[in-house]
């Protein structure tokens, strides 16, 4: 494994996983309610920002590689089940939509390794549905954890009517990955 700029980016988002779930868990006086939520929604929006900026240098820079395409998403999925769970451990999030979120997650990433085996990957390549989805929970996710109004807006209000368009998308875009892999899974 080369190491490179992205590389160290995405095992920084995976490493700040422990901390972003750690504000919840400091002993109580060291940090407001008020100031956990804070903490924690700049934690995954820089976590979410990184991601961007790791995949732009890796393609800018020409420093893409197989661990990389692996590790990228990987270190996302982490930090989307984290902050699910926390959203679920605060009643922020029910169980239900967290489980769907996650189980298309590992569903899907099962789907595609094993379309790659099968030499089909870019029957499952990322879709723009797929990317919906990823923009509703990636934009519903901190105003949940923010859990407070931002220029006259609630963004628990906001974060709970996209964290169900999310889910929706999670399931539609789960559905047209299996069908798309139908064929394949049939042989």
């Amino acid at each position: 494994m080369r190491i490179n700029i992205p590389i160290i980016l995405t095992w920084g988002r995976i490493a700040l996983i422990p901390v972003f779930i750690g504000v919840f868990y400091l002993p109580e006086g060291w940090m407001s309610v008020r100031q956990q939520n804070v903490f924690a929604t700049v934690f995954f929006v820089a976590a979410a920002v990184t991601d961007w900026i790791d995949g732009y240098l890796a393609r800018t820079l020409k420093q893409t590689s197989a661990f990389g395409a692996f590790l990228d998403p990987v270190a996302d999925k982490l930090m989307v089940a984290a902050s699910l769970i926390v959203l679920v451990h605060l009643q922020r999030v029910g169980a239900p939509i967290a489980a769907i979120i996650i189980g298309r997650e590992i569903t899907v990433s099962a789907l595609r390794e094993w379309m790659a085996q099968a030499g089909e990957s870019s029957s499952v390549a990322v879709a723009t549905i797929g990317k919906f989805k990823t923009i509703a929970q990636m934009v519903a996710i901190p105003m949940l954890l923010l859990d407070a109004p931002l220029l006259g807006i609630s963004m628990t209000w906001l974060g709970t009517i996209l964290i169900y368009v999310a889910s929706a998308l999670t399931l539609w875009s789960m559905g047209y990955y299996l069908h798309r892999a139908t064929s394949t899974l049939k042989r």
